[in-house]
């Protein structure tokens, strides 16, 4: 029968109140010895604990001798029998390994069953005689399964083994290792052994792995393998003869496209231990048996390339989207194989439309020449992977004899790289080319769109969104769209940003354009961290109409928490996958903002620490500085890739850290920035929002008008510019009524930084708040504070420890106690509560710093 793993020890110890035979079976790694020793602990009476051993199997006796520590009678199995319960008597008989066992011990068990209490562990599979294992089962009370881990258990013993690993991370582990506790203790400290020290050698686990496979008959190893090479569910007549013994032994299980390995680490293991010849013949075996797609990447691993590249063809003629790009360039990447130049120019059309550049240019990269059309399209894909003078010089050969569409699409090359270039020149260009073509190709009309939105011609967006409406060609409606959403991001009007962004990423994800619809996803969460709505919109019906000048209710304030973690989950997720580089510069920054902005500082700081060059992530790393309470790394000059929107950000938060730094570091503010007069200069082209907040920053004064600028299109501004008016307005209740919104809005949306700055300033006009919730059951002690700052500074629970000189178990004992103390439902929310009980008490001497600025008289 089979229980939940945890329910194991107590129903097993339940079977051992009277004599019997109790039987755990499970896989390598299942944790047959862990439970039997749960067993051991719950059951009353002296323990004799032996087992067999794989080096001494053939010894009479060797298992119960191990247990009873003393020679026994092993010619005569009643003789054995009775020896062994004259010494047992009301103990328990533990013994481990059943499968080694000699013949003398597994003749015995049947007579012991009846006297004594026996539990035994049994790895599944084994070469245990049938009739053995049918004798066993006869006297058996209980003969008990182990199941894999549940997810919820599976994913606490990966997050305990792999340390810092992303939650992205820890279930791909988990989904690998199918519910095995061994596999999953090894697979995370591996994954995580760029983090911390591995404390296991995975070549042990897949040695132990192999020797239990080596019991399976041949065909449920050829089965198994194969599942391993699969890489998916196989039905059983594909696995032939041996999946009936790969069922028996509780290796594979049922799912709706067929069978499954338990654990796929298992089956990858069963494929490795295949020597070369075996597993060459395995792949041409499964490529006999499989779809074209599947059938082209077992005979090229199987070394038959030409094979391959005919089956990648016919499959590719099947198929649309990037499915359809992978194929081609797959053909096209096979040694040894005279590649069509057709194929190449379709795999680079494929590729450029899911959003591929540098594969699509690295196809049609040849010593031959491929013709005109393989130029304008490598002209393209170069141009899309920001090198626009390779692009120029890669469609320069194509005279303006060529067909129409290759003429088009050369001029359109020339343009767009003239814009990257020489902006200006490219506005006469453009002239020139709408006075060529009057009614412009599809892909004209796009690159006109863009030179227009360059310079912000009345008109651009409309036009930009008619090169990307839907029935334009993939690739150039795919282009427009991102450009779109890119012009409409710095110019600040977020809320039509993400509408596009999400209706770009729709359709992408229908043909299966990945790497578009990743850009446009990440753009799109990138806007709702800015505006808040990744994060309040969700808190807003559970802080109900509670007031601004009355804090948010606590209620609030944890659904606040709450979609502060689940959108702080969705853009890590994207984070942890392959992604183009403008992907990831968004979602890193919107993962990023999201940590900094919750009090996760240290986790920001180590995901920000890798160098990267979009203008977002740079953006993000001064203000998660600033909100760190290092202001000295905030101020420094504009990256040169910010434009618009972020430009604005970026002198916004340089003016937070000159103000937080004093009058002494405002002269190096100024000198950073190359700034002649005493007031730093507004920069051009900045959504009008931006451009109020710095005006109010130049003149001291408008930061509530400058609130309202950014209601709407971007909260923490909003907070920001209501923090700067309360301290600096020097009319007391106009000053404690900005603070006391800001306080409010930060609440409601789970900022836990800024909102302890709220109070900071609040304090500074003598404005104090309980703010713990009304569950909590008793202070916290000090230890639990210690522990609850720096899981709010984003430190881990080894980090914790370590710090402390405590061991993790301890961190996580104070973690729930404060947790239960707070009436918190996530560790998150422990620590942004626990935050909030220290600046109400105020500052207690600490040797870490805090995840928000020191407190000052003056509310900085």
């Amino acid at each position: 029968m089979r229980v939940a793993q945890q329910d194991l020890a107590g129903l097993a110890a339940a079977h051992l109140r009277r004599p019997g035979l109790v039987v755990l079976t499970g896989a390598p790694g299942a944790g047959r010895s862990t439970l039997l020793r749960r067993v051991a602990t719950v059951a009353p009476g002296p323990v004799h604990a032996g087992g067999g051993l794989a080096m001494l199997a053939a010894v009479p006796a060797l298992a119960l001798s191990r247990a009873l520590k003393a020679r026994l009678p092993a010619h005569d199995v009643p003789l054995l029998a009775e020896a062994v319960r004259s010494r047992v008597r009301g103990g328990l008989l533990v013994l481990d390994d059943l499968q080694y066992a000699d013949p003398a011990t597994l003749a015995a068990l049947p007579h012991l069953a009846a006297h004594v209490r026996v539990v035994v562990a049994l790895r599944t599979p084994h070469r245990l005689p049938g009739e053995t294992v049918a004798a066993l089962r006869e006297v058996a009370t209980a003969w008990l399964d182990l199941p894999p881990l549940t997810p919820e258990l599976a994913m606490e013993l990966a997050r305990r083994a792999g340390g810092q690993l992303s939650d992205a991370a820890l279930t791909a582990v988990v989904e690998r290792a199918g519910g095995n506790p061994l596999a999953i203790t090894a697979l995370a400290r591996q994954a995580g052994a760029g983090r911390g020290t591995p404390e296991t050698n995975i070549d042990q686990v897949a040695y132990a792995i192999a020797t239990a496979l080596a019991d399976l008959p041949r065909a449920a190893r050829t089965a198994l393998a194969a599942l391993g090479l699969l890489g998916r569910p196989a039905p059983a007549a594909l696995l032939g003869p041996g999946a009936d013994d790969l069922r028996a032994a509780g290796l594979v299980s049922e799912d709706p496209g067929g069978l499954v390995p338990v654990s796929a680490y298992f089956a990858e293991t069963a494929a490795g231990l295949l020597d070369p010849a075996a597993r060459t013949d395995l792949h041409r075996a499964l490529a006999e048996l499989t779809p074209d797609a599947e059938a082209a990447r077992h005979l090229a691993a199987a070394g038959d390339h030409p094979g391959a590249y005919r089956r990648a063809l016919t499959a590719a003629d099947r198929l649309a989207g990037g499915d359809r790009a992978d194929l081609l360039q797959f053909a096209c990447e096979l040694p040894g194989v005279t590649i069509d130049p057709r194929v190449r120019i379709a795999a680079a059309d494929a590729l450029l439309a899911a959003g591929r550049p540098q594969p699509a240019a690295r196809v049609l990269t040849t010593t031959a020449p491929l013709g005109v059309e393989a130029d304008v399209l490598r002209g393209e894909a170069l141009l899309q992977a920001g090198d626009p003078a390779a692009a120029r010089a890669a469609v320069r050969p194509v005279p303006d004899a060529a067909a129409g569409a290759v003429v088009a699409a050369r001029d359109r090359i020339l343009m767009l790289a003239e814009l990257a270039t020489d902006p200006a020149g490219a506005l006469d260009m453009a002239d020139k080319l709408a006075a060529r073509y009057p009614a412009p190709p599809p892909g004209v009309a796009a690159a006109l769109a863009a030179v227009r939105a360059a310079h912000r011609t009345p008109g651009w967006d409309t036009a930009l969104a008619a090169a990307a409406a839907e029935g334009a060609d993939p690739l150039t409606g795919r282009w427009s769209a991102w450009l779109l959403v890119e012009h409409l991001a710095a110019d600040g009007r977020l809320t039509e940003t993400a509408a596009v962004a999400r209706k770009a990423a729709s359709a992408c994800a229908a043909n299966l354009a990945y790497s578009w619809q990743t850009r446009f996803l990440a753009v799109a969460d990138w806007v709702g961290v800015l505006q808040g709505i990744a994060i309040a919109a969700s808190a807003a019906a559970a802080s109900g109409s509670a007031g601004s000048a009355g804090g948010v209710s606590p209620e609030g304030g944890s659904a606040a928490r709450d979609a502060a973690d689940r959108a702080l989950r969705r853009a890590a997720d994207l984070t942890d996958r392959a992604l183009p580089a403008d992907a990831r510069g968004y979602a890193v920054a919107a993962t990023a903002l999201i940590e900094a902005d919750t009090g996760l500082l240290a986790a920001a700081r180590a995901r920000l620490g890798a160098p990267d060059g979009h203008p977002a992530t740079a953006w993000v790393a001064r203000e998660a500085a600033w909100l760190d309470g290092q202001p000295d790394r905030a101020a420094q000059p504009p990256d040169a890739g910010a434009v618009g929107l972020l430009t604005g950000l970026r002198h916004i938060t340089a003016r937070w850290a000159a103000y937080d730094t004093g009058a002494a570091a405002r002269a190096a503010f100024v000198s950073a920035f190359e700034l002649d007069g005493p007031a730093p200069a507004i920069p051009a082209g900045l959504p009008a929002a931006a451009r109020r907040t710095l005006t109010a920053w130049a003149t001291g004064t408008g930061f509530a008008a400058a609130a309202q600028g950014w209601a709407g299109i971007a909260l923490r501004e909003q907070i920001r510019c209501l923090l700067a008016a309360g301290l600096h307005d020097t009319d007391q209740e106009r000053a404690v009524a900005a603070l006391l919104e800001a306080e409010h809005l930060a609440d409601t949306a789970g900022l836990v930084v800024l909102a302890g700055r709220a109070r900071r300033g609040l304090r500074r006009h003598h404005v104090h708040r309980d703010t713990r919730s009304p569950r909590s059951g008793s202070q916290l002690t000090r230890r639990e504070t210690d522990v609850l700052r720096l899981v709010a500074a984003g430190e881990p629970t080894r980090r914790i420890a370590g710090q402390l000189g405590i061991s993790a178990e301890t961190v996580d004992t104070h973690i729930r106690a404060g947790m239960r103390k707070l009436g918190a439902r996530t560790r998150t929310e422990a620590a942004a509560l626990a935050l909030t009980q220290i600046e109400a008490a105020g500052p207690p001497a600490r040797d870490h710093r805090s995840a928000v600025a020191p407190d000052r008289e003056d509310g900085r």
